[in-house]
């Protein structure tokens, strides 16, 4: 994970392509087949749009996104829902899932890297948001998160369009 950290650090404008997220993003569901059976997680998504970039950099925003809610699930099957919608010059996608939520105090301090809120409840070093801010940030966007406690949470994040 760390080294996936330093490769997002490394992301360079000059070498981004036409990037079907569509595309992306149906590989990234095969990728995790497996696992998103094994939670009998449900995951939905409208049309995700061609942006430029780097797309194994943009697949790694997805999974992540994606392990997180695996990963802080409540007790119903995750339900994940993934939407679109064209802001002028950007696109604003969001991940919403229906886990417990964060609490509004904590909403930005996720995405620091080595921090973690449930402790050593769950493994992993605590960089997967990081990272998603790290390439989002290389690419132009930005990323944040939205959420209420028992609420589920929603990770919003910008790319520029075309």
């Amino acid at each position: 994970m760390a080294s996936s950290y330093a490769i997002a650090l490394q992301i360079r404008k000059e070498l981004f392509q036409p990037a079907p997220m569509d595309v992306l993003f149906r590989t990234v569901l095969a990728m995790m087949d497996k696992e998103l059976r094994a939670n009998d997680a449900s995951v939905t998504n409208e049309k995700l749009p061609r942006v430029s970039g780097d797309p194994d950099r943009l697949m790694e925003v997805f999974a992540n996104l994606l392990h997180n809610a695996l990963r802080h699930r409540g007790p119903d099957p995750p339900q994940i829902q993934i939407t679109v919608e064209r802001r002028e010059d950007e696109w604003l996608l969001a991940v919403r899932d229906n886990g417990p939520g964060v609490e509004a105090a904590y909403l930005e301090s996720i995405f620091v890297p080595f921090v973690r809120l449930h402790g050593r409840q769950h493994t992993g070093p605590g960089l997967g948001l990081a990272i998603c801010r790290v390439i989002v940030e290389r690419h132009g966007g930005r990323i944040w998160a939205e959420a209420g406690a028992g609420a589920g949470v929603t990770f919003l994040f910008t790319l520029a369009a075309e």
